[in-house]
């Protein structure tokens, strides 16, 4: 217990001295966002109690995921900290899985959480009785499976079979998330949950917890205590899988690939672009994240299938390149700081061999899934071959620049072994960059998609010159910078602080607190009014594509769309441009 005690402590201390810098923002704006759908679930134990356990099948999904998806969760409190101490694993396990309920993320769980007791409550004194001791079960249940989660994922990503499966199931789940309005209308359709989805969601985990309640008012006293008994034992498991995983975890060992043939490059160029080939081929975080790209892509397109809705189709391909770019955006971080070798061949275009090598890995699949999905629903050909070739060209030039504009301090990859799903320190900005690359990826497309729509086959000529101009000039851009300013990014990467006097790099940490949530509010509205309630809606009005989704515009009369769309567009741009704005010119701004 005294070990448990000095963790939690520890982590409340470092959480407490934080706070002072960005991080505060994206909590506040994170926990309103959490605090909005845990009020979300009280209210569905208020109106509609039968969806309950659905509810809470999402948010054992959401602790699962979401720590994969943010870079390996909560690492505020590692277990390499205290490998010298010689603490059993299953002490050290205890200790760990206490801590982990400090944060805001436990809390707003368990804000969430006391949606059962409101059901159990308002159905007998027995059976709130029954779920206030349910509610920290499930709480833990819900933690426990989040650390498993990660640490199998930790281990799958050291195989190259294991990082192309876990690329495989991250991609599909984030794609049904996205495409969560296929399962509103089914269940429009259906007029309420199907009773096979009800059985399941009360047979899960997340569900045990809304079973004992429910047995309690009627008065199945054994289903009760077996309810709750079995999350006892589940937690018991977990937490013991938990200390076997911790103890791989800290005396792993980085395996040592076999050679290959040695490189025979005979220009500067040429040697990076055989670096950065051999780099997408052995990184298994690379490996990871094409699979992904490539999954969502897939997925994302072909989900709607399930409703007869075939005209997603041919977006599988750029959907794939969007992805892949935003991955890529903080390309030069993934090095960590090997920016050295870079520095001291400053001749060697860098830039340029990085981005032939990710058009030679992106392009190929890109075009497969373009042509043969376009094929299968004869169409538009015109408009999906500019956007793909415009996103092509601008995928190659974004992901340099916005790398070494706006770069994450990685973590070396020979450093990774703890942890590879957690490959830079600060995953929000990394994650900021992602939905940054993702708008402007779009604004790339923009050109040749409106003279497609508007003048069909003339699009595909603009989109491949807007391709080739993108990657000629957003490339320059980004090697002009990193010639003159990679000093500064080397010493970035090296102590995560800005070199005295790159008063050019965003100093999003020394803005105000009100501040910072403004720019937090403003990148996230950004590309949400710009690309699927702005962009989306425009193409789908053009292409005269049959389907509303959740486009706002497209539920409206007719003669309001088109100015919905418009107002969208612009809402986005200015969010956008507030942003940037406001980390530029805040008063208090100064060079860390």
């Amino acid at each position: 217990m005294a070990v448990a005690l000095t963790m939690a402590s520890m982590k409340v201390a470092i959480i407490r001295h934080s706070m002072t810098s960005r991080r505060a923002g994206l909590v506040t704006v994170g926990g309103l966002l959490g605090a909005a759908l845990a009020a979300g679930t009280i209210a569905l134990a208020l109106t509609r109690p039968d969806f309950l356990a659905a509810a809470y099948a999402v948010w054992m999904l959401g602790w699962i995921l979401g720590p994969v998806f943010a870079g390996g969760g909560d690492e505020t409190i590692r277990p390499e900290f205290f490998s010298l101490l010689g603490l059993p694993s299953r002490r050290l396990a205890a200790g760990l899985l206490v801590a982990a309920f400090v944060g805001i993320a436990p809390v707003i769980s368990l804000l969430a959480l006391t949606g059962l007791a409101v059901f159990g409550i308002r159905q007998s004194g027995a059976a709130g009785l029954v779920a206030f001791a349910a509610l920290p079960l499930q709480l833990a249940v819900f933690v426990l499976l989040s650390k498993v989660a990660v640490a199998v994922f930790g281990l799958v990503l050291r195989t190259r079979t294991g990082a192309i499966g876990a690329g495989v199931l991250n991609g599909l789940v984030l794609a049904l998330l996205g495409q969560g309005w296929v399962f509103a209308v089914a269940y429009s359709e259906a007029g309420g949950l199907p009773s096979m989805v009800t059985t399941v969601v009360r047979a899960l985990p997340s569900g045990w917890g809304v079973l004992a309640v429910e047995s309690a008012v009627r008065g199945q006293w054994g289903w009760v205590a077996g309810a709750l008994a079995a999350m006892v034992v589940l937690i018991v498991l977990l937490l013991a899988a938990w200390a076997a995983l911790l103890v791989r975890r800290v005396g792993a060992v980085r395996a040592v690939t076999r050679g290959r043939r040695p490189m025979r490059a005979t220009t500067a160029s040429g040697a990076v672009l055989g670096k950065e080939l051999r780099t997408w081929s052995r990184d298994l975080v690379r490996t990871h994240q094409l699979t992904f790209a490539l999954a969502y892509g897939v997925f994302f397109a072909t989900i709607p299938l399930l409703m007869g809705w075939d005209q997603m189709l041919p977006w599988a391909g750029p959907i794939f390149i969007l992805m892949a770019a935003a991955l890529s955006a903080n390309l030069y971080g993934f090095d960590g700081t090997a920016l050295w070798l870079m520095l001291l061949a400053p001749r060697a275009d860098d830039v340029r061999g990085r981005q032939l090598a990710w058009l030679l890995f992106v392009t190929p699949l890109a075009l497969l899934l373009t042509l043969a999905f376009t094929a299968l629903v004869n169409g538009p050909w015109p408009l999906v071959l500019s956007i793909t070739f415009a996103l092509l060209g601008g995928g190659a030039g974004l992901a340099p620049l916005v790398s070494v504009y706006a770069l994450v301090p990685g973590i070396d990859p020979h450093r990774r072994s703890g942890n590879p799903l957690r490959f830079t320190e600060d995953e929000g900005s990394a994650t900021g960059m992602m939905y940054a690359l993702l708008a402007l990826g779009l604004v790339t497309a923009l050109p040749a998609g409106v003279v497609a729509a508007l003048y069909g086959w003339a699009g595909v000529p603009v989109g491949l010159a807007t391709g080739a101009l993108c990657w000629w000039g957003l490339g320059a851009l980004a090697a002009r910078r990193l010639r003159a300013h990679g000093p500064e990014l080397l010493h970035m990467m090296r102590t995560g602080r800005r070199e005295t006097g790159t008063a050019k790099l965003v100093g999003y940490d020394d803005l105000s607190r009100l501040k910072q949530i403004l720019v937090s509010l403003c990148m996230t509205l950004c590309p949400i009014a710009l690309v699927p309630q702005g962009i989306l809606p425009g193409v789908f009005k053009v292409a005269e594509v049959d389907g509303r989704a959740w486009f706002l515009a497209l539920y409206l009369p007719s003669w309001a769309q088109w100015p919905t769309i418009i107002f969208m567009v612009l809402l986005g741009i200015a969010l956008g441009t507030a942003g940037v704005r406001l980390l530029q010119r805040d008063p208090q701004w100064s060079p860390r």
